[in-house]
C-alpha cells in the first residue's frame, strides 16, 4: 500500500509540475494541456500493461511473465505466484484422481457409475468384461440398452437395492454367475458393483453334494445295523446265524469307521497350511513293502511283479506318501479280476546324468476306466461303478486324499486306461523331491506300517 501511495503521489507531483510549466509558458490553457498530456500518458501506460496481462493470461504456461514497473510489476508477480500455486494443487488433485482410477481398474470387482438417467458415466475393465461392454464406446449409453438380462432390468427399475442380484451370464469362458448390487449416492446417481461368484457357487454346490454324500454313505450302514439289531432282538437265532449277523454288523461298523477316518484325514490335509514333515524315504525298500501288501491283499489270485530301476530316494512325509501310493496298489488289486497281472515300477528320467523326474507306477490288466471318468477320479465320493466300489469296501475318498497328498509333495498324478484292458497310474516326482541313495535325514523311513496310512481303496 505504501508503494502505491508513493506512485500516486509521484503522478500528482508530475501533474502539478507540468501544470506549472504550462502556466509559465501559456497561462491557464497551457497548464491544462500539460496536465491532460500527463494523464493520457498514465492511461496509455496502464492500457499497455493491461493488454500484456490479458495476453499472458491466455497462455501463462508457455508465455513468460511480462516485465513491468510500478504497480503493474506487483500485479504480475502476485498473479504468477497465485497461478503457480493453483497449478501445483491442480496437478496434485489430478494425480490423486489418476491413482484412484488405476486402483479401480485393477479391482477384482466391476465398477460402473450411472447418472440420474441410468446412463453409464464410467466403468472399469472388470465391469466391461462382466457385462460385455466397451469402456470407451459405451459411455453415455443407457445401462438397460446394453445389459438386457430381464432380471437386471427389473432390478434397476424396481430400485430395491438392499439385496444383491445374482445373474447367470455366458461368456468366452462359458457360463458364470455375477453378484450385482447398486448403491445410490449424490444427486440420484448410482454406483453399480459386480462380483464374479462362480467359484463361490461351485464351492457351495460341492459342499451341499459332500454333505448329501456323507449322509448317504453313513445312512446305508446305519440302516443295515439297525435291521440286524432288530433281527437279533425279535427273532430266535442259532449260533451259526448269530455269528453270521454279527460278522455283517462288524463289516458295516468297519465301513463307517473307515469313512470317518478318511473324512478326518481329508479335513486335515485340506486345512493344514504347513508343508509335510521332510524325511528321506528309501523308495526301493518301500517298493518291496508295496509288493508284499499287494500279495497279502490278493491272496494268490493275481500275478504281482515289482521292479526298481533306479536307487533314488524321495523327500517327504513317509506316512502321507505311503498312504497315497499304497492306495493305488490296493485299487489295482481290488479292480483286477482273478488271474490278472499287476506290475509295480520305480524309475527315473535322467538328462546329462542328472534326474529330471522319477515315477512310481502301478499297471494292471483290470476292468479299465472310460475316458470320460478319468478327469473326475479324484473328486470326493466319485465312483465309476458304485456297486463294485461298495463291494470292494471303498469309501470313495481314497483318490481325493491321494490328490491332496501328492499336491503337498509337488507330485503329479497321471492316469492312462483302456476299458477292458487295464489301467496305469503314474505318480511323477520332480527333481527337487529326489535324493541320492543313502542320503541322511532327521529320521529314516524304510518301513511304514499299513495302520499308519491315511488312505483306503477308492
Amino acid at each position: 500500500m505504501i508503494s502505491v501511495a508513493w506512485r500516486i503521489s509521484l503522478i500528482l507531483l508530475l501533474v502539478l509540475v507540468a501544470a506549472g510549466v504550462g502556466a509559465l509558458i501559456d497561462g491557464r490553457s497551457g497548464a491544462m494541456v500539460a496536465a491532460l498530456l500527463v494523464l493520457i500518458g498514465a492511461v496509455a501506460r496502464d492500457s499497455i500493461a493491461l493488454s500484456r496481462l490479458i495476453r499472458w493470461l491466455k497462455a501463462p504456461e508457455v508465455t513468460p511473465v511480462p516485465n513491468c514497473s510500478g504497480a503493474w510489476a506487483e500485479v504480475f508477480y502476485r498473479a504468477s505466484r497465485q497461478l503457480r500455486l493453483w497449478t501445483g494443487r491442480l496437478g496434485y488433485e489430478e494425480s490423486k484422481l489418476h491413482r484412484f482410477i488405476e486402483a479401480l481398474q485393477v479391482s477384482p470387482n466391476g465398477v460402473i457409475l450411472l447418472d440420474e438417467n441410468n446412463q453409464i458415466d464410467w466403468c472399469n475393465a472388470t465391469a466391461a468384461q462382466h457385462f460385455g461392454l466397451d469402456a470407451q464406446r459405451d459411455l453415455r449409453q443407457h445401462a438397460v440398452h446394453l445389459i438386457r438380462t430381464p432380471e437386471f432390468v427389473a432390478y434397476l427399475q424396481a430400485a430395491h437395492f438392499h439385496e444383491p442380484l445374482h445373474m447367470h451370464r455366458a461368456g468366452s469362458r462359458s457360463q458364470f454367475t455375477l453378484s450385482v448390487q447398486v448403491f445410490p449416492y449424490g444427486d440420484q446417481q448410482k454406483l453399480l458393483l459386480s462380483q464374479d461368484i462362480t467359484q463361490l457357487e461351485r464351492t457351495e454346490s460341492m459342499r451341499r453334494d459332500f454333505v448329501a454324500n456323507v449322509s448317504h454313505e453313513i445312512k446305508t450302514p446305519l440302516t443295515v445295523l439297525g435291521g440286524f439289531v432288530e433281527t437279533m432282538r425279535d427273532m430266535p437265532l442259532d449260533e451259526t446265524q448269530r455269528l453270521r449277523v454279527l460278522d455283517m454288523m462288524q463289516t458295516q461298523s468297519d465301513r463307517m469307521r473307515h469313512l470317518v477316518d478318511d473324512l478326518l484325514a481329508l479335513a486335515r490335509l485340506e486345512g493344514d497350511p504347513y508343508p509335510p514333515t521332510e524325511m528321506v524315504i528309501d523308495m526301493p525298500s518301500m517298493m518291496t513293502q508295496y509288493q508284499n501288501e499287494a500279495l497279502a491283499l490278493s491272496g494268490g489270485r493275481h500275478q504281482i511283479n515289482m521292479e526298481a530301476r533306479t536307487d533314488l530316494w524321495v523327500r517327504g512325509s513317509p506316512q502321507e506318501l505311503h498312504s497315497a501310493l499304497s492306495n493305488l496298489v490296493s485299487n489295482a488289486v481290488r479292480y483286477t479280476p482273478d488271474g490278472g497281472a499287476i506290475s509295480l515300477a520305480w524309475d527315473a528320467v535322467l538328462i546329462d546324468g542328472q534326474p529330471r523326474y522319477a515315477e512310481f507306477s502301478v499297471s494292471d490288466t483290470g476292468i479299465g476306466i472310460a475316458a470320460e471318468h478319468i478327469p473326475r477320479l479324484t473328486e470326493r465320493f466319485y465312483r465309476v461303478d458304485r456297486g463294485r466300489s461298495r463291494e470292494s469296501g471303498g469309501t470313495g475318498l481314497g483318490l481325493a486324499i491321494a490328490k491332496h497328498v501328492l499336491v503337498r509333495h509337488q507330485a503329479e498324478l497321471l492316469v492312462h486306461s483302456t476299458p477292458g484292458k487295464g489301467s496305469r497310474f503314474v505318480v511323477r516326482f520332480p527333481a527337487a523331491r529326489l535324493a541320492p541313495a543313502g542320503t541322511p535325514s532327521a529320521g529314516r523311513a524304510a518301513e511304514v506300517s499299513p495302520k499308519d496310512g491315511a488312505l483306503k481303496a477308492a
